[in-house]
């Protein structure tokens, strides 16, 4: 609000009533919502524009509630949202409850009614605040090493135009678990509990090298059942490599297992169930939300999955 607005707004206040009078006086006690979220969101750690040292930035007033800033360097203003993907979103006093929404596992319209919002501005802030979190995983891993695939049914969910005839809800894939109806993705993890999974067109000797190969340690041992796209890994990178079969009386070889990444398949069906069908399109975004999860555990809160969804995470994801 301008100056001349504010001094409008107090020439007014000799007409109100005793009863109006104590209402705005409540209304000014109250906490600003903005207020909470300026305490909730991190500082800008460098100029989102020329990536100046944050000591070049200077307050340069308020805007949409959220301090902002102006660079000494490129002189152009940027507050702690700029250039995330938070960026242009409004109603940010509701971002709180949105937040709390994504820790509970909520669904859209779940969390639009914890939120106050409207049922596609919930899917909208759903994959805005995922985005960042999609691509939070561990980038080096060593040590014993895991390493499985899991499979998720095809799904075309929200889309108009189908390139295949429509499935009943709940229905199945033409093939059997590992056929072109599912999608694979690959968990790598290693025993200090650093976590990557990702989603894969083909499972095929050349896109797991791809992956694994700037992943996985020269040094460590790579744990994984019979599929010979790790054995070939291996075998060409110079690895040590356990073969570790999923039967009875053969999960584990000594200090050998692939139990952990196993788990993690299970807990994370087990929690995708809730959503009855995720769209291929977005699934990656739902791997790192359960991956924010996982990081957390009984710590996650507020400020915590704000910081994830603005890109800057307040826990090491990466291995070293």
């Amino acid at each position: 609000m301008d100056t001349q607005a504010f001094q409008h707004l107090l020439s007014l206040f000799p007409q109100l009533s005793v009863r109006q009078r104590n209402s705005a006086q409540q209304e000014l006690q109250r906490p600003s919502q903005y207020a909470q979220i300026n305490t909730l969101l991190p500082d800008c750690p460098e100029c989102p524009h020329c990536h100046a040292k944050s000591e070049q930035l200077a307050p340069w007033g308020w805007s949409r509630g959220l301090r902002r800033y102006r660079c000494k360097q490129c002189l152009r203003t940027c507050s702690a949202l700029t250039k995330t993907p938070l960026a242009r979103l409004r109603k940010s006093q509701h971002w709180q409850d949105y937040a709390q929404a994504l820790i509970e596992g909520l669904s859209v319209r779940e969390a639009a009614r914890r939120s106050g919002v409207s049922k596609n501005t919930a899917f909208l802030w759903r994959h805005r605040f995922l985005r960042a979190m999609a691509g939070h995983r561990a980038n080096h891993e060593r040590g014993i090493v895991e390493v499985d695939e899991t499979f998720f049914l095809e799904s075309f969910k929200g889309q108009r135009i189908l390139p295949r005839p429509a499935r009943r809800r709940g229905g199945k894939g033409r093939t059997r678990g590992t056929g072109p109806d599912y999608i694979p993705v690959v968990v790598v993890q290693d025993r200090e509990g650093h976590t990557a999974d990702y989603q894969l067109s083909t499972l095929d000797a050349k896109h797991v090298e791809a992956i694994l190969a700037p992943l996985v340690d020269k040094d460590a041992v790579l744990c994984s059942d019979g599929a010979g796209v790790y054995a070939s890994f291996a075998s060409r990178h110079g690895l040590t490599h356990q073969v570790v079969h999923n039967r009875e009386g053969q999960r584990v070889v000594g200090a050998y297992h692939i139990q952990h990444v196993n788990g993690y398949h299970s807990r994370l069906k087990l929690w995708m169930s809730r959503f009855h069908g995720v769209a291929t399109l977005y699934l990656e975004n739902y791997l790192g939300w359960r991956r924010m999860l996982e990081r957390y555990q009984g710590e996650i809160d507020i400020k915590r999955c704000l910081h994830e969804a603005l890109g800057r995470p307040m826990q090491h994801v990466t291995g070293t």
